[in-house]
């Protein structure tokens, strides 16, 4: 006999495994967002930009980049030894993440917190995450890791929760109806 707990694996299992094909085809994160200034807005700053220094955000943040923009309620944002902004943690009820890839195509995210780390090109998703890509489904789970560069994600469902996983399928060509012939027609 088989145990549930058993079943559940597996079946996070497939989802992973599934997951992988969802992303198999390339649809990258927009590269030229990289190039662009940061912009960040919020009710109130404390921080300074120096050599591996935090800076904290609140109130309504938004945080733009190219294509790329970024809600909370509260950001850290963390500059590495060449005062570059090397990750915003953003965390909100729900924090939300938006990006265009290189096709044209909008990649959302939201959850409690959101770990974004530019220089890495990923961003983690933390607590009732969810991720949906235009045109080739989405993801909901507990934590969600999303690569910038590559659209791969992962999942995890801590608890008897479980990685749920949506997949569009394709737009195929219509059929070709096939010309009425000379023996169909009506006299």
């Amino acid at each position: 006999m088989t145990s549930t707990a058993s079943i559940r694996r597996a079946g996070a299992s497939l989802a992973l495994l599934a997951l992988g094909w969802l992303v198999a085809a390339p649809s990258h994160a927009k590269q030229t967002d990289r190039s662009q200034p940061m912009d960040v807005k919020a009710s109130h700053f404390d921080g300074f930009q120096k050599p591996n220094s935090v800076s904290t955000l609140t109130g309504n943040v938004v945080i733009t980049q190219g294509t790329l923009k970024a809600t909370g309620a509260q950001a850290k944002v963390y500059f590495d030894a060449d005062t570059q902004i090397d990750r915003v943690v953003l965390t909100g009820k729900p924090a939300h993440i938006q990006q265009l890839d290189d096709n044209g195509n909008l990649m959302r995210g939201e959850a409690s917190s959101i770990d974004y780390q530019s220089s890495k090109g990923f961003a983690v998703l933390d607590g009732n995450a969810s991720v949906t890509q235009q045109g080739r489904g989405e993801a909901h789970g507990d934590r969600l890791t999303y690569n910038t560069q590559t659209s791969q994600m992962t999942g995890d469902s801590g608890g008897d929760g479980a990685v749920h996983l949506i997949f569009q399928p394709k737009n195929r060509p219509a059929a070709a109806t096939p010309a009425p012939t000379a023996s169909s027609k009506q006299p």
